[in-house]
C-alpha cells in the first residue's frame, strides 16, 4: 500500500563556517518569504540569493547563500 506525506521544509544558512538550519515559521510563506523573515536575525540574508529545492533526509531542503564578496 502507498501512502503519501507532506515533506517539511528548512532552510540552510551558513554563518561563520557553520550550517544553521533555520525552521519553516509558516507553510504557507513563499521561500523568498522566509528569506525575509530571517532577515532581521541574520542581515547578510538581505544580500543572499536563494537555491533549491533539494530533497534531503526525508526534508526538502532550501539554501541562503551569501553573494557578498570579500573586498580588494
Amino acid at each position: 500500500m502507498l501512502s503519501s506525506s507532506i515533506l517539511p521544509r528548512v532552510f540552510i544558512h551558513k554563518e561563520n563556517g557553520q550550517e544553521l538550519t533555520l525552521t519553516d515559521p509558516n507553510p504557507a510563506f513563499s521561500p523568498e518569504a522566509v528569506m525575509n523573515f530571517y532577515a532581521p536575525t541574520y542581515p547578510i540574508l538581505t544580500n543572499a540569493r536563494l537555491t533549491g529545492p533539494e530533497i534531503k533526509k526525508d526534508t526538502i531542503q532550501y539554501r541562503f547563500e551569501s553573494t557578498m564578496g570579500t573586498k580588494g
